[in-house]
């Protein structure tokens, strides 16, 4: 019996290979937890293209709450820190504090996330986020990058041959700049 994996999504475009790869391996349920996206509209469009994807692809999507005024609360101070700075360091440890927690909660041994499929993320911040929340919550993260061999290159073909909405920010308000 394959180990079950909790993988945070971002969107749906950049889960398309992290999930190929690691069906592979393991039982995917993805999670989809991004309370920095805005504005409403926004998050809505890339939930429902999560929830396409998951649909057409047979696996399931557990939705997060979507709580924007907490993340705002968090990020306070960093408004106006560059894109890929202290602000995105946080971002990332807040979204995959609450997946390790999620992942606990579920009983699930790993979890991972999609974020390292971006070739305008660092992977290593993303990667180090993802171990400190595992150490805080009692369960294994799997370094990643999925970026790598090709893999987002890959993502965009899928998601042009599936018609997905392809954002052009990473999601928080500050990113728009």
């Amino acid at each position: 019996m394959r180990q079950k994996l909790l993988l945070h999504v971002c969107c749906a475009p950049d889960l398309t290979v992290p999930y190929l790869r690691l069906r592979r391996h393991y039982e995917v349920v993805a999670f989809f937890y991004n309370p920095n996206i805005h504005y409403d509209g926004e998050y809505m469009l890339r939930l429902g293209e999560a929830e396409r994807l998951a649909e057409l692809w047979g696996f399931e999507l557990i939705r997060g709450e979507y709580m924007p005024q907490d993340w705002f609360a968090a990020v306070r101070g960093l408004e106006d820190e560059p894109e890929g700075g202290r602000r995105c360091r946080l971002c990332f440890r807040y979204r995959l504090e609450r997946t390790a927690r999620m992942a606990s909660e579920l009983g699930f041994e790993w979890f991972a996330t999609t974020l390292t499929i971006s070739p305008h993320k660092d992977v290593k911040a993303v990667n180090e986020a993802g171990e400190r929340a595992a150490a805080s919550y009692g369960v294994k993260y799997l370094r990643t990058e999925f970026r790598k061999r090709d893999g987002f290159r890959e993502s965009v073909r899928i998601s042009r041959l599936l018609r997905m909405y392809r954002q052009r920010y990473c999601g928080c308000v500050f990113s728009m700049r």
